[in-house]
């Protein structure tokens, strides 16, 4: 597709802005005419998305936004490799892995969290909250929701999860990679990868790949300390109830967890 600027106009304009507006991020009037407007939209998604906020969609922009496919993420840690992390993930589509693995391992590049520890740690996260290797929202479940109440209604008004009663159980449900919950959780991740206030006022792009990666990164980071402790220790179980604050999935972490501990090398480059 062309490069879509400040003054373009048509068919194509109408699609981005149809797009900006599903992704959260209001460009105003869906006319078709790249105004002022769009541009502010433009620039906030792809600050966001980590790109260039320079209000022009060219194609970094156009794939990230769903307009164009997308284009093929190199990753910055080589030496983990789709075919290692398939057998980490004996139950996943390969094609998942292959789409996701290198936007995941970019993201841990930045927070310094490329070693092997904290690699297996993230990989070992997806494989227990979402192992389809793709960011999806959490479903209902006696956990999440009383016999005969609304969506998530046990969430609502958990005060360690920053939520302040209907509708915030189910509008921070978990989501992402990490399955992120909570409006506490929403707004200091947010902040910590850039996006300020749009992830509380559109959780939803907690499911959003390069987003999902980066939260991820940052929940790790924000117990890196923790973490590295218990793994150095050898105590998934301890390292797991950081991430999670109990034991769920405790099997498949574990299980992917010494699986890539046989396959990736002990020094990994990023």
């Amino acid at each position: 597709m062309p490069v879509l600027q400040e003054g373009s106009a048509g068919s194509a304009v109408a699609d981005l802005q149809n797009k900006l507006r599903t992704r959260g991020f209001d460009p105003g009037a869906q006319d078709g005419v790249f105004g002022p407007g769009t541009v502010a939209a433009v620039e906030a998604f792809q600050r966001s998305a980590g790109l260039a906020a320079d209000g022009v969609v060219g194609p970094q922009t156009a794939a990230a936004l769903g307009l164009t496919p997308a284009l093929p993420t190199v990753s910055l840690i080589p030496a983990v490799t789709p075919a290692m992390v398939c057998q980490m993930f004996p139950n996943t589509p390969a094609s998942n892995i292959d789409e996701n693995l290198a936007i995941v391992l970019n993201a841990l590049v930045t927070p310094q969290l490329a070693s092997k520890p904290m690699i297996l740690m993230a990989l070992g996260t997806i494989r227990a909250e979402t192992e389809c290797f793709m960011p999806i929202s959490e479903g209902q479940s006696a956990f999440n929701t009383s016999p005969g109440g609304h969506p998530f209604d046990k969430y609502d008004s958990r005060s360690d999860l920053g939520n302040q009663g209907p509708p915030d159980g189910e509008r921070f449900k978990g989501r992402g990679f990490i399955q992120l919950t909570g409006r506490t959780n929403y707004q200091v991740h947010g902040n910590a990868i850039g996006m300020g206030n749009q992830l509380v006022d559109n959780p939803d792009l907690a499911n959003d790949p390069q987003i999902a990666a980066k939260l991820l990164a940052s929940f790790l980071k924000s117990r890196e300390q923790s973490i590295a402790t218990a793994l150095e220790k050898g105590d998934l179980a301890t390292a797991r109830r950081l991430v999670n604050g109990g034991s769920n999935g405790i099997d498949r972490f574990t299980d992917a967890y010494q699986i890539g501990s046989s396959l990736i090398p002990d020094t990994v480059s990023a």
